[in-house]
């Protein structure tokens, strides 16, 4: 099956194996030997061949930019990618949410990213609905060899990455903190004198940093694509997380709890740090987790069963 990806950042083109940045959508791309291509009218008519699938990736910030007629022209199906949590169009102003849902409507299926995301989609009335699963091309990086007992959370001080939530497991830990710089940092967070920020890095530089870390904490309510957990099962990390995101359950089920739980969340961070055993075990599930569902090779056999 031939497959092309369509996205604001396109430009027709396929990213190189080893492409720094290559966040999920570029793995996806990589892994089905996909072009990324453009929704931008001045360049979409380069786009010379014709697919079996076309897989759009709408645009966070202006939904109406699908060209349905245009692609349909080049793709015997057309297919919705859910980009973010599932209710994140419901912040758009009031056109641009329902060009949002006429576009998925239009669409002859939907791909989202969590096996809970499926029946708000059915419930919109999408026509066909399946989970594509998060990935990485671990491709060149480097192995986790050495570690320190160092904390590393998920995201920033923001509801949308629960960063005050992965903070107080975190301290009752007992080790050093470090986060990572996202786009919705506050610039009051440098002032938290006891978390060490990372500056900002493309992906391959960020997968390389992460592996120098011995806990993973991400209690992140905003239920979207789940890299966070995945990147740490690629290192056999242990992580805390929220259920609702198919990479946290599935490669860190021993550590995963219900929404808003911070007891549990505590407790298991402080097993963590004082039990080896329960570590050991859960650092070992991970790795079997990660090899067993989110491989490059199994995402692939995966896609195959579709």
């Amino acid at each position: 099956m031939k497959v092309a990806f369509f996205s604001e950042t396109g430009n027709n083109q396929r990213y190189p194996r080893d492409f720094p940045n290559a966040r999920t959508e570029v793995a996806w791309c990589l892994a089905l030997d996909a072009p990324m291509c453009s929704l931008n009218p001045s360049t979409k008519e380069r786009l010379d061949n014709d697919y079996d699938l076309g897989i759009v990736i709408i645009p966070k910030n202006n939904p109406e930019k699908i060209d349905w007629t245009w692609i349909r022209s080049k793709c015997k199906k057309v297919a919705v990618m859910q980009e973010g949590p599932h209710w994140y169009f419901q912040d758009y102003q009031i056109d641009k949410q329902f060009h949002y849902y006429n576009t998925l409507i239009e669409a002859d299926l939907v791909y989202c990213h969590n096996k809970s995301d499926v029946n708000y989609y059915k419930g919109l009335g999408c026509k066909d609905v399946r989970v594509m699963r998060s990935l990485m091309i671990p491709e060149g990086l480097l192995p986790r060899s050495e570690w320190g007992d160092v904390t590393i959370i998920g995201g920033n001080f923001v509801s949308w990455y629960g960063g005050f939530d992965s903070y107080i497991v975190a301290r009752e830990i007992g080790d050093p903190i470090v986060a990572p710089s996202m786009g919705r940092k506050q610039d009051l967070e440098s002032q938290i004198d006891d978390i060490q920020y990372l500056p900002y890095m493309n992906w391959r530089e960020w997968i390389n940093c992460l592996s120098q870390f011995n806990i993973g904490i991400h209690l992140m309510r905003t239920h979207a694509a789940g890299t966070f957990a995945m990147n740490c099962g690629f290192h056999s990390i242990p992580c805390i997380g929220y259920k609702g995101l198919d990479t946290q359950e599935t490669i860190h089920p021993l550590t995963t709890v219900e929404v808003g739980d911070l007891e549990t969340a505590k407790y298991l961070g402080k097993k963590l740090k004082e039990d080896d055993d329960f570590y050991n075990e859960c650092s070992k599930t991970s790795e079997e987790m990660f090899k067993k569902f989110y491989t490059e090779e199994k995402w692939l056999e995966n896609w195959s069963l579709q």
